[in-house]
């Protein structure tokens, strides 16, 4: 793991702070994401709060958006 994303992983997530992301489907497919540091993006399923999140530096979080958008992913 190259050390920006070490340093993502490495940020301790207990007291962030989760939104509901705009591009979630419905009510019972739910994304959250919370903002980390250097514009960076942790990610977690609502319905799985306790499982891990997944972290992308703000590079990846911009690729992952227009993926999403694009209809990519």
């Amino acid at each position: 793991m190259n050390a920006p994303k070490a340093e993502l992983y490495a940020h301790d997530l207990s007291t962030a702070v989760w939104r509901k992301s705009a591009a979630s489907a419905g009510e019972n497919d739910c994304v959250e994401v919370t903002d980390l540091p250097g514009g960076g993006r942790a990610v977690r399923d609502s319905k799985n709060p306790d499982l891990p999140a997944l972290r992308f530096t703000a590079a990846e979080w911009e690729a992952a958006k227009k993926g999403i958008l694009a209809g990519e992913l």
